[in-house]
């Protein structure tokens, strides 16, 4: 076979220069020569665990992109809006993605809030850590490194927008800390127990074995592999098996702009997940706020039968299903023009 396509090869080579002029042969081979030589000078070799080279830097490595220190973590983040005004303060999914796909959430400044974005421990620009260090605790301990950091005055309220994982971390949080949070917007969460979690991801993994995108994942793996501290590896081989999710039935419109996948990240949080079948619906009852819980008509494995199951563990609840739109309601323009109206009305309510 190779024999057959490097005799087709010289053939056309052949017949095409023979209609090309001498001095165009010339040339020709001199800039072959001049390649040549430029890439055997080359001293420098690009690894692809090398920092910037497989994926973009971090926060720690770069310092153009804007971080704070919170916890022991250089965590990217960014704020708009006016400093006082209340914070409404988006946690992205995973765990393991990154803020840069919820980013219309910016729009609320124009509402009078104060949006606060950050990429969590080990994901997206933030960070990277070991295995070891990752549990719920210290995920709280961030988050209130970020309140604590962006909050101007004693009295200024904070309200936790959290979508799919994000939405479970912020319930998460104020099942440890109710009196700190003066309401919540939860978009589909996977659930708040963990065999609610299971029963979910179960119906919402549903990958076609003969799709492009698995394809494409699974054949990069027989060439990059990563051990537990390659983080640039490993975070790559993170995204390709999120862009399988595609064909899943949670019905997005289309793959989620990131900047990176925290791999370590999400192993982590979800192992420990996995060991110890968390509730974070233990102390929900000293939560008396309204909240609003929002599910999709596109996302097939939720349905308002299981957003009514997961958000019962609430004692104040509206319920709002967003149009024309699946698990990425807050990303493309149909689905967050469908769902702001809802957002703005909770939020004028609670402020």
């Amino acid at each position: 076979m190779w024999g057959v396509r490097s005799i087709t090869r010289v053939d056309i080579c052949i017949r095409f220069l023979t209609k090309i002029n001498a001095m165009k042969i010339i040339m020709y081979f001199l800039l072959i020569a001049i390649l040549f030589i430029s890439i055997s000078s080359c001293k420098e070799e690009l690894l692809i665990n090398d920092p910037g080279n497989l994926v973009p830097k971090t926060a720690d490595l770069d310092p153009d992109i804007p971080s704070v220190e919170i916890n022991g973590a250089i965590l990217h983040r960014e704020s708009f809006g006016h400093p006082d005004s209340t914070i409404v303060l988006v946690l992205h999914g995973g765990p393991g993605s990154d803020y840069r796909y919820l980013l219309r959430c910016k729009a609320l400044t124009e509402y009078g809030y104060k949006v606060v974005f950050y990429d969590q421990r080990g994901t997206g620009l933030s960070q990277r850590f070991p295995y070891s260090i990752y549990n719920m605790q210290i995920m709280y301990d961030d988050l209130s490194g970020i309140i604590d950091h962006y909050k101007s005055h004693e009295n200024q309220k904070i309200i936790l927008l959290g979508h799919s994982w994000g939405a479970m971390l912020a319930t998460a949080y104020i099942n440890e800390y109710p009196e700190a949070i003066a309401g919540v917007i939860l978009c589909e969460p996977g659930g708040l127990k963990w065999k609610d979690v299971e029963d979910y991801l179960y119906r919402s993994r549903e990958i076609g074995f003969f799709s492009e995108s698995l394809n494409d994942a699974v054949y990069m793996e027989q060439f990059i592999t990563g051990k537990g501290d390659e983080h640039a590896i490993l975070d790559y081989k993170f995204g390709l098996w999120a862009a399988a999710e595609e064909e899943s039935p949670i019905g997005n419109e289309g793959p989620l702009p990131s900047w990176r996948g925290g791999a370590v990240t999400f192993n982590a949080l979800f192992d420990t997940a996995e060991k110890n079948s968390p509730d974070w619906t233990t102390h929900l009852d000293k939560f008396d706020k309204e909240i609003l819980f929002v599910y999709s008509e596109s996302n097939k494995a939720y349905g308002s039968i299981h957003a009514q199951k997961v958000s019962s563990a609430y004692q104040k609840v509206t319920l709002f299903e967003t149009k024309s739109a699946g698990h990425d309601m807050l990303t493309f323009e149909k689905g967050w023009n469908n769902t702001l109206p809802a957002i703005i009305s909770y939020l004028n309510k609670i402020n």
